[in-house]
């Protein structure tokens, strides 16, 4: 359609060849396509891991190449790559062509401009790494001999893994490009789950502890073996060389202070980050002040809800109360489990009310594996394989159950799974008509900012009907709102962690152990956690417009499709299509 239109506009100038624009249109098109196919292909080349994850098995026998000339390598053809789009005629673009041009070109150019800040040098944190390599296992299917044989190939190679990325820390230690010692700290324990006395204790040997019907018992004994011996002599050795050099000769390098802004050109990598995952020109400070606004706001909500269950305690009373009541806990993780299947299955009847589009792809509910449960978050969302072969995956942290209060749950599944991360995500990738870029990428503060979106959406699918479950909700939400004011503390305005850990402690219910887990998510990874609070006030600002403008017209579920019916974009490229929508339906 926008092609079609194109064309009868410009045959009606004059000395215009309505043949030779078609053909210049058609030509810079397939050269644009070509383009991302080209960069998609490259990506997941150098990206093996990240091609098994999306279910694409040619690269599943391969680590990436993490040697300082592979990746100066791949930043000099992110620079060609971009130097070649510019050799294409933007102009002679349909309109939908012209908005992937657009957006794959700042991809790119974020890509450039990042690289000269050398977080490549930090190329893990608590949260993952080569550390926890064998965690691919969970994204990688296991029906085939080939399967079995491509991971002990890729087990084979994890020498060399670990050895390039010993070096890429090592130079951070001459560059002074350094991560903060309290976050590293955590990280010993996790290479040592990886030291074992016995090859089959091993993580990366899950695998091969149950085949399918399909291989034969010769085969599972042929590829067992092959597999433990590939442990014992590799793997294991790798981890081991790679403990002595973190404890003697990293971890004695990791800086004392917290924030980005102590690495080097450290404000302006601060500035880098809020703009990359907000998609706003918002400096830190105005994201600090927004943040600010939000917790008094949501601080408001949260008295009412106290005074309505009659609490007579301080704010801080009542949050110690539900930090330490045992009715908001489990005393064990098979019943903390349920409870979020049951969740789960009580959401998804509902959402038709809400949608008028819903995924095919399905998802299911998981732990997070043991290994990383005590250093990372509440929950996560891992996406489906882009070929439908594996669904979704919503993972809940189940250790520890007398921290992880029942309020929480609705909250939280509303966010991660359905009509949350999976609804979103999954959308997205069955949108056909887009390239893989957009399909399979994603803009933070679009992708986190309707997670949080979603939490509000909880009263139409009958959730939060019990006080303490909605107090949870805005628990939820202020622990958004926190994030703006401490990841801009910390980094911009240089906070201390414990200074972070106060502030967040003094508004909102979280637990303690959930809250300094945080506070050190937020130290590794700077910028990250703005996303979510921005693009959710985003996304309610834009409805608040439907409804005003369209009066009785306003349609929930054609909202909806339309704020995701494009994948995720930008914020202003959002508001254009909300916009365009609320034009169509009559809308002033």
């Amino acid at each position: 359609m926008h092609r079609f239109l194109l064309y009868a506009a410009l045959a009606s100038v004059a000395f215009v060849s309505p043949l030779m624009t078609v053909a210049a249109d058609e030509a810079s098109v397939t050269a644009l396509h070509d383009t991302f196919d080209e960069a998609w292909e490259r990506d997941l080349r150098d990206n093996p891991t990240f091609a098994s994850a999306l279910g694409d098995r040619r690269y599943n026998d391969m680590w990436p190449d993490l040697s300082i000339a592979s990746i100066k390598r791949q930043h000099e053809n992110d620079k060609q790559i971009l130097a070649g789009l510019s050799e294409i005629d933007r102009s002679s673009l349909p309109t939908a062509e012209q908005l992937n041009y657009d957006l794959f070109k700042d991809n790119y150019e974020d890509r450039v401009a990042g690289f000269s800040f050398r977080m490549y040098l930090i190329p893990l944190n608590q949260r993952g790494g080569v550390q926890t390599q064998n965690e691919l296992t969970e994204r990688l299917r296991f029906a085939t001999v080939k399967d079995f044989e491509d991971w002990t190939a890729r087990m084979a190679q994890l020498d060399r893994l670990v050895e390039q990325t010993m070096d890429l820390m090592r130079t951070g230690i001459e560059q002074n490009v350094l991560p903060p010692e309290i976050v590293m700290g955590r990280v010993p324990d996790q290479i040592q789950l990886q030291i074992v006395d016995d090859p089959a204790d091993s993580l990366f040997f899950d695998p091969f502890r149950k085949f399918p019907d399909s291989i034969g018992e010769e085969d599972r004994e042929r590829l067992t073996d092959k597999a433990l011996a590939v442990i014992g002599e590799t793997v294991i050795p790798a981890y081991q060389r790679f403990y002595e050099f973190f404890t003697t000769e990293y971890l004695p390098e990791t800086r004392e202070t917290v924030g980005a802004w102590d690495f080097p050109n450290g404000e302006e990598f601060y500035a880098y980050r809020v703009r990359r995952y907000t998609t706003t020109e918002l400096t830190p400070d105005e994201v600090h002040e927004i943040g600010l606004g939000e917790v008094k706001r949501i601080r408001d909500e949260m008295r009412v809800i106290i005074e309505s269950v009659g609490f007579e305690g301080s704010f801080q009373e009542f949050l110690e109360f539900l930090r330490t009541d045992p009715q908001f806990y489990f005393d064990n993780p098979d019943d903390l489990l349920t409870e979020y299947l049951a969740t789960c299955k009580r959401i998804d009847p509902e959402l038709v009310k809400l949608f008028g589009k819903l995924p095919r792809m399905p998802y299911g509910l998981r732990p997070i594996p043991d290994a990383i449960a005590p250093d990372t978050t509440t929950a996560y969302y891992s996406r489906p394989a882009a070929d439908g072969s594996r669904a979704g995956f919503y993972y809940v942290n189940l250790y520890r159950p007398e921290v992880r209060p029942k309020y929480e749950i609705e909250v939280l599944s509303v966010h991660e799974a359905m009509p949350g991360h999976h609804l979103q995500i999954a959308l997205a990738q069955e949108l056909g008509n887009l390239p893989d870029f957009r399909r399979f990428g994603g803009y933070t503060a679009f992708v986190e900012g309707w997670g949080l979106y979603s939490e509000s959406l909880g009263e139409d699918l009958g959730l939060y009907q019990d006080p303490y479950s909605k107090f949870g909700q805005l628990t939820y939400e202020m622990w958004r709102a926190v994030r703006l004011v401490v990841d801009t503390g910390v980094h911009h305005k240089q906070w201390s962690r414990q200074q972070a850990i106060d502030f967040f402690a003094a508004n909102a219910a979280k637990t303690e152990h959930d809250i300094v887990n945080e506070i050190d998510r937020y130290i590794a990874w700077p910028g990250q956690a703005l996303a979510y609070k921005i693009g959710e006030l985003k996304i309610k600002d834009l409805r608040r417009i439907s409804e005003e403008r369209l009066g009785d017209d306003f349609d929930v579920r054609r909202f909806h499709d339309t704020v995701l019916g494009s994948g995720a974009v930008p914020l202003n490229i959002l508001e254009q299509n909300v916009k365009a929508m609320i034009a169509e339906m009559g809308g002033d």
